[in-house]
């Protein structure tokens, strides 16, 4: 099973060390982006059919990391200087997100 050993914030990136050795750096930007909460990404209706909830709008505060959590040992939320903070981030989504 993967897991995150260590995560720190260097410049506008979080870096993450996980169990199987290898490291991974995302931009704060390219976070808040991938957020996957319902507002951000949608939501499936009773179908399957992702239903938009409205258009996310960015300011200078979206990409402002405040803070994060580890929730269950299984993902990261994080919290932005905009007030989001609706995302789970679980840890195969965040090893998605490297560059």
């Amino acid at each position: 099973m993967l897991r995150c050993e260590n995560i720190a914030s260097i410049g506008d990136e979080v870096a993450l060390a996980w169990s199987d050795g290898l490291e991974t750096y995302v931009k704060y930007e390219d976070l808040r982006r991938a957020c996957p909460c319902a507002k951000c990404q949608g939501e499936p209706d009773v179908t399957g059919k992702i239903i938009s909830l409205g258009d996310v709008e960015y300011n200078e505060n979206s990409f402002k990391l405040v803070r994060w959590e580890n929730i269950g040992g299984y993902a990261f939320q994080f919290w932005w200087a905009d007030g989001h903070s609706t995302g789970i981030y679980s840890y195969e989504y965040l090893r998605k997100l490297e560059r």
